[in-house]
């Protein structure tokens, strides 16, 4: 209040003329001032007969007391928008395997919570989450991790453990060495993005490191394909532990871990710097809660 009472007997010239304003009594105004300026170390005016002269130490804080004054309203108006998200607009990101990953029920309990609230949910690999967000087209969004990070801000949420699947019951009895993986029929799954894909970079990543090469036998879009087509038998494949535990993981696959252990991070990611918007952010925290992180 300290500021505003400063800002406003600037503006007026006077503190009456800034009780006027605030909706306060000249003494309060004068008193508020009085207590900035202690706390300063310098006077902020010269007390004339008919108006206040600001002075050289008052010139140099009213820019900054601009922007904190500006930027407490902001807050103010952002968290009354959080309590009622009575409308505006929100963009999100969500993984590709979502469902997953107990993100479901996401877009039906925040409709249903806010449903003044225009909600944009868009479900696409990690790879493009982070270029749409970087680009502005989605304030935020969950991505798997790594990605470009580039222009962002990068918060991790949850780790889960890849695992490598086979109907092979020899393929699947002990955990799998990059050498095994370069060896294998490889059924894959988001072709679009190939090797960009997060998991698909760490794996290729290791077999470089180990002087060997990955390919592909079959590239699908979707993981319940390449789960189909793994338990026919034309190759094996890799998913995250979430996807063994959910209802589309066809029984009688083995799964086994890697023998150096694998992990997918799902992650926060939005524009570096940047302030989302109270839809937004709500979306995140639910998401956040949906995780368990």
């Amino acid at each position: 209040m300290q500021l505003r009472a400063f800002l406003a007997s600037l503006r007026t010239g006077s503190f009456t003329g800034a009780a006027r304003e605030l909706g306060m009594t000249q003494a309060s105004v004068s008193e508020l001032v009085r207590r900035l300026e202690e706390e300063s170390g310098g006077e902020l005016f010269v007390r004339g007969a008919r108006r206040l002269v600001v002075t050289a130490a008052g010139r140099e804080l009213a820019p900054y007391a601009e922007q904190a004054v500006t930027a407490a309203d902001a807050g103010a108006r952002a968290v009354a928008a959080l309590g009622a998200l009575g409308g505006g607009t929100a963009s999100f990101g969500l993984l590709r395997n979502a469902d997953h990953y107990a993100l479901a029920g996401l877009v039906e309990q925040f409709h249903t919570r806010y449903p003044a609230v225009r909600a944009r949910f868009i479900g696409q690999n990690s790879v493009e989450v982070a270029a749409s967000v970087v680009s502005g087209e989605l304030e935020a969004g969950l991505a798997v991790l790594p990605v470009d990070d580039d222009g962002l801000d990068v918060v991790p949420l949850l780790r889960d453990e890849v695992l490598w699947v086979s109907a092979s019951p020899a393929r699947g009895a002990a955990p799998v060495s990059i050498a095994d993986v370069a060896a294998a029929r490889l059924v894959l799954y988001d072709a679009h993005y190939g090797w960009r894909d997060p998991t698909r970079r760490q794996l290729a990543e290791r077999a470089q490191l180990a002087g060997l090469s990955l390919e592909a036998s079959i590239e699908v879009e979707h993981v319940e394909t390449a789960l189909r087509l793994v338990e026919r038998g034309l190759g094996d494949t890799f998913v995250a532990k979430a996807v063994t535990q959910s209802a589309v993981f066809p029984k009688g696959l083995h799964v086994v871990p890697f023998a150096e252990p694998l992990y997918d991070t799902v992650a926060l990611v939005s524009r570096r710097g940047a302030v989302l918007s109270p839809a937004t952010r709500e979306i995140a925290r639910m998401a956040n809660v949906m995780l368990g992180a």
